[in-house]
């Protein structure tokens, strides 16, 4: 009876718990735990994608055939050298002395020898960058990612990555620039030419991925978590394993490479 009794018991929780993902529209695996909020997600990510279909991604494609390679990388490096003063501030606070000089010394080579960050001198004399923000300050300091969310327009990110946001965008030198109007313009040009360089990418990912959520999901984070964790020198801690609440390793067959945090969202996708 007793025996009866815990079986009936159990199925009822198995029940139970299958109501609750049909009522929550999880898929038949369960939730992920690292996407509790899946669903919303879901919703966010077909509009980034709607979006991105509809503007970002006939803009970046015009712009990517109009525009010169030469110009095109101009325009890349021009906003990468302004990304470095920002990345040698997080390095800094990061206590990664030799990524902090190596950061600010690209952007002064690059600025006052490369006309402003158009060429990139600093990678012909072998000065390695370094691409940091607050998240990952965050994260090097043992704040725990908490769940995955999509962001409308930004595409993925982590909670922890979203409450950075505003501190990277304090950072952010297009925020000098005066008047808003050529500013609202390097910004716009900014997403441009990010959603050209990820068009590849972007058709990499309709290609190869049964379910580009999860696909993107799963990248993204794996991404996230190796620039945090990622050992480059003795003396980080970015080597050491993830603690009480931090993302656990994705497997080694998983993808290699997705959009940043705060980057304007490809297919769908700092």
């Amino acid at each position: 009876m007793r025996t009866r009794l815990i079986r009936t018991s159990a199925c009822a929780g198995w029940l139970l718990t299958a109501a609750m993902l049909a009522t929550l529209g999880g898929c038949a695996a369960g939730p992920n735990p690292r996407d509790p909020l899946e669903p919303f997600n879901r919703k966010v990510s077909e509009f980034n994608e709607g979006v991105d279909s509809i503007v970002l991604k006939p803009v970046a494609i015009v712009y990517k055939s109009a525009t010169p390679p030469l110009v095109r990388t101009g325009v890349s490096n021009f906003f990468g050298n302004l990304r470095d003063l920002w990345s040698f501030v997080n390095s800094t606070l990061q206590f990664k002395l030799q990524d902090a000089v190596e950061s600010l010394a690209r952007f002064q080579v690059n600025t006052m020898f490369g006309l402003g960050g158009i060429i990139d001198v600093a990678s012909e004399l072998n000065i390695e960058r370094h691409k940091e923000d607050f998240g990952q300050t965050l994260g090097r300091w043992g704040v725990p990612p908490g769940p995955y969310v999509v962001l409308p327009f930004l595409g993925p990110s982590t909670m922890r990555d979203t409450l950075a946001l505003p501190v990277d965008y304090k950072g952010d030198l297009l925020r000098k620039v005066t008047p808003s109007a050529p500013r609202d313009g390097l910004y716009a040009l900014r997403a441009v030419d990010a959603r050209a360089n990820l068009l590849r990418i972007g058709g990499v990912i309709d290609e190869a991925a049964l379910d580009k959520y999860s696909f993107t999901r799963d990248a993204y984070l794996q991404k996230r978590q190796a620039e945090i964790f990622e050992n480059k020198h003795d003396d980080d801690k970015d080597g050491a394993e993830p603690k009480d609440g931090e993302i656990p390793p994705l497997p080694d067959d998983g993808p290699a490479k997705a959009p940043a945090a705060g980057q304007p969202q490809p297919v769908p996708a700092r």
